[in-house]
């Protein structure tokens, strides 16, 4: 009898070691789910600063193909866009709905000279100011993304 209870209590405790191995790899699933998840959204927010840096020189690239100069009045200043309105030498008159390229410093009432695609004169671009402009603010939101996310990722694999 005595050696029944002792085979039927090892294999009780066989049987909570087995339920507790597996909450801790249940654990260690979830903590490589998350650590994984981090290094997806850094990528992700990446790879859209690397798309937006490509869309810049795009931009860039298609301006000069056909460039044209003038010189405009910043009507607008907004947070969210610059407006200005130019006259072409054809004698149309042109606001960019969306605004003009690099307006950083630009002031209502202000006379800028500006560079614009003679075919869309809605892109335009205030003169000299290019895409690599927007590399050092950039680079510097995913230097301070990753610095934030490398730390975090390793702090959430050393809880394995």
């Amino acid at each position: 009898m005595d050696s029944w209870l002792r085979s039927r209590a090892g294999s009780a405790l066989d049987s909570s070691a087995v339920v507790d191995n597996a909450v801790r790899v249940g654990g260690r699933r979830k903590i490589r789910l998350l650590a994984r998840s981090l290094l997806v959204l850094g990528g992700i927010v990446t790879l859209i600063g690397v798309v937006l840096l490509a869309a810049c020189l795009k931009d860039d690239l298609t301006i000069e193909k056909r460039l044209g100069k003038a010189t405009a009045e910043v009507v607008s200043v907004d947070f969210q866009r610059t407006v200005v309105r130019f006259a072409t030498p054809d004698g149309a008159v042109h606001s960019p709905e969306q605004g003009v390229l690099y307006p950083a410093g630009l002031e209502r009432g202000q006379l800028v000279r500006i560079e614009y695609d003679t075919a869309d004169p809605e892109l335009a671009r205030v003169a000299e100011r290019t895409w690599t402009l927007a590399v050092l603010p950039i680079s510097t939101f995913l230097i301070a993304v990753w610095a934030v996310l490398l730390p975090l990722v390793w702090w959430v694999r050393r809880r394995l």
